[in-house]
C-alpha cells in the first residue's frame, strides 16, 4: 500500500513537473527577448542623443570640426548628403559667428522596425551669434534613425517637424 502511494505522489510530481518546466523555459525565454529588446532600445537613444549632442555643439571657429561631427558615425549615404551641403552650411555660420552648446533633456524611442530605430532626441541649446551676442536659449528637437544592423549608423537625421504629432 505503501509503494502505491509513493508511486501516486511520484507520477503527480512528474506531470506537475512536466507541465510546469515548459511554462518556465518559455517565460524566461520571454524575459530575456524582453532585456535585449530593452538594452537595444536603451543604446540606440544613447546613440541618437550622442549624435544630437555633436550636431548641436557649433562653433563658427572650428567649422570643419563640426562638420566632422555631423558626419561621425553616420551613413556613407547621409555623410555624403553633410559633404555636400557643408558649404553653404559654411556661409551661413561663419558670418553670423554662430556658437551653441547643448545639453539632452531626454529622449525617447518613436518607433522601430526590423532593427531600425527612430529616436525624438530633445537638447537645450544655448546659442551666440553676430545677432544675439547675449546669447539665447532654445529647446530642439532632432528626430534621428538608428540601424542596428549597420553597426547602429545614423542613416537619417531630421527636425522638429518630424518629432511633433500631425495635426
Amino acid at each position: 500500500m505503501r509503494s502505491i502511494l509513493v508511486g501516486g505522489v511520484i507520477a503527480v510530481l512528474i506531470v506537475a513537473l512536466s507541465a510546469t518546466i515548459p511554462l518556465w523555459l518559455t517565460a524566461r525565454g520571454e524575459l530575456h527577448d524582453r532585456d535585449v529588446a530593452a538594452a537595444a532600445q536603451k543604446h540606440a537613444e544613447r546613440v541618437a542623443s550622442d549624435y544630437a549632442i555633436g550636431a548641436s555643439n557649433i562653433d563658427y571657429h572650428n567649422f570643419d570640426n563640426w562638420v566632422h561631427s555631423l558626419k561621425s558615425n553616420t551613413s556613407p549615404a547621409l555623410s555624403n548628403k553633410f559633404d555636400a551641403t557643408a558649404p553653404q552650411l559654411k556661409d551661413i555660420i561663419v558670418p553670423l559667428n554662430w556658437t551653441s552648446k547643448a545639453t539632452a533633456i531626454s529622449s525617447a524611442l518613436k518607433s522601430e522596425n526590423a532593427g531600425v530605430y527612430v529616436v525624438n532626441v530633445f537638447l537645450n541649446v544655448t546659442s551666440t551669434s553676430a545677432q544675439t551676442p547675449e546669447g539665447a536659449q532654445t529647446t530642439v528637437t532632432y528626430t534621428v534613425t538608428v540601424d542596428k544592423n549597420s553597426d547602429w549608423k545614423i542613416t537619417d537625421v531630421g527636425g522638429v517637424d518630424a518629432a511633433l504629432p500631425a495635426k
